[in-house]
């Protein structure tokens, strides 16, 4: 996988963070339609993958803490099991303002690689059954692929069943 040229500027935060680390990722752009349902169904469909390998990135509030999620597209975060991963008790959708104000990013396009602040992240272990996967790469209608060990190691995740 060849790290694929961005068009301008410096790129995003994901991008230049996958970039510093020298890693082989490759972007994927496509035209993000705003009246879309899901941003990560949209992305799996206009890029032809399977939505399996798209995984979209959650921050949740497990026990007081921003905590990131990443979960096929295809399913849902099982929160109960997000807290267990990180030996929390409760776990609940973080708010849409917190996410954002935490990450950098906006939602639909919140990234689990570069964002402001580092949070404690968990990828579904199904991430580990592929050669590669789909992450936002920090905006709407950009993608990142990169291998799952890649995405784990720079994130710093933990991996457990977090999907359902």
């Amino acid at each position: 996988m060849a790290r694929k040229p961005k068009q301008g500027g410096r790129g995003t935060p994901a991008t230049v963070a996958l970039e510093h680390a020298a890693v082989p990722f490759t972007v994927h752009a496509y035209a993000h339609d705003p009246a879309a349902a899901s941003y990560g169904g949209e992305a799996a469909e206009a890029l032809g993958v399977p939505a399996e390998r798209v995984f979209k990135t959650l921050v949740a509030d497990v026990d007081g803490v921003l905590t990131v999620g990443v979960v096929p597209v295809s399913g849902q975060l099982d929160l109960k099991a997000l807290a267990a991963a990180v030996g929390g008790k409760r776990a609940v959708m973080a708010d849409p303002a917190a996410a954002e104000r935490s990450s950098g990013y906006v939602l639909g396009g919140i990234s689990p690689l570069g964002q402001r602040r580092p949070l404690r992240t968990v990828v579904d272990d199904s991430a580990l059954a592929h050669p590669t996967v789909y992450v936002s790469a920090g905006r709407r209608g950009l993608e990142v692929e990169l291998s799952p060990a890649d995405l784990v190691a720079l994130t710093r995740a933990g991996t457990a069943p977090i999907g359902r």
